[in-house]
């Protein structure tokens, strides 16, 4: 009897520690309360991750408090507008990034035929606040634990963040912001397990001090997990959809690339769905840590239960056919 006693008892603690040791890779509670930071400019998987954003917004899911730019490209607050305001919440405030920055453009021109096509009241970038005050001004109004940040671009503005130091908006420094504010971090970058991707590799000194501080717990979505899934077609040939800045997108670039023949790769569209439907009915994760080099080559570690990146489970196919529905969503008016 005693014996089975201190068996039983072996259990609940060895359950106990594998609970306590796991981190906030949780079900998320609804509307997930986002700040969307976006390379808006060099590729065009921001313009479904934008969409897919504003899709759920209209299902009740998500709250989007802000949209933040991660590159200094001259269209980059207008164009994200543009797609703001085509969904119908013009209000939504945009950020800047400051400082040295990324600056690459759209070779497709995507940027200035949208804004050239669709309503925007922002005209460049300097209607728009810089990114890290508004960061700090968005954070501090919000519950303790209660922001996801979804990151499809660089990590200047994060980077930015941590640094940051007490203001008018808060008298926490940014380190301190983060972790009382910030529920988790879901990151589109990295190649897993190794190898260098563009979002990660770009600004690596960023890069390098997000990965080294973050108080949070980071989900990535890597190049791996995009890569794989194809979208955009469908959308374009849906003849009921007209007068679209996102089929618009779409319609222009795909032909400018034969290894987009099938589809754009959807990498930051991946990166939003896990982060505001969760990844457990889609993806297994990794837990572990990611590491980068000078040269930007980063390189998975399994060691540590804060940061995980997806790994798949169900086919690229079945991820494809969810989100070119999602990519074809109308706005709604509120």
């Amino acid at each position: 009897m005693l014996h089975r006693l201190f068996f039983l008892l072996g259990i609940l603690t060895f359950n106990f520690r594998c609970v306590y040791s796991q981190p906030e890779f949780t079900r998320n509670a609804y509307p997930v309360s986002v700040i969307f930071d976006t390379d808006f400019g060099p590729d065009y998987d921001d313009v479904g991750a934008i969409t897919l954003l504003h899709s759920f917004a209209d299902s009740g899911w998500v709250q989007i408090l802000a949209t933040m730019a991660s590159s200094r490209h001259q269209n980059a607050a207008a164009a994200i507008n543009v797609f703001n305001t085509y969904f119908n919440r013009p209000e939504i405030p945009i950020g800047l990034v400051s400082g040295n920055a990324v600056t690459l453009g759209d070779k497709q021109h995507w940027t200035d035929s949208v804004i050239r096509r669709y309503p925007h009241k922002v005209q460049s970038n300097l209607d728009v606040p810089d990114a890290l005050t508004l960061y700090r001004k968005i954070l501090a109004a919000q519950p303790d634990h209660s922001v996801t940040i979804i990151t499809v671009g660089f990590l200047t503005n994060l980077a930015n963040l941590l640094g940051s130091l007490p203001d008018t908006n808060s008298s926490l420094n940014g380190l301190e912001l983060v972790k009382q504010k910030v529920k988790n971090l879901v990151c589109m970058g990295g190649r897993f397990p190794s190898g260098k991707e563009f979002n990660l590799m770009m600004d690596v000194n960023a890069t390098k001090r997000v990965l080294a501080a973050w108080p949070t717990t980071i989900l990535f979505s890597g190049f791996e997990i995009g890569q794989k899934i194809k979208t955009g077609l469908p959308l374009i040939e849906n003849d009921r959809i007209r007068a679209s800045p996102v089929k618009d997108v779409f319609a222009i670039c795909i032909p400018m690339a034969a290894e987009d023949s099938a589809g754009r790769m959807s990498w930051d569209e991946t990166a939003v769905f896990v982060a505001i439907k969760g990844w457990q009915k889609y993806y297994d994760l990794e837990m572990g840590s990611c590491e980068i080099n000078a040269d930007g080559f980063n390189e998975w570690k399994k060691k540590g239960n804060t940061q995980a990146h997806l790994v798949e489970k169900i086919s690229p196919l079945q991820m494809t056919e969810i989100l070119n529905q999602l990519l074809q969503h109308q706005p709604v008016k509120h």
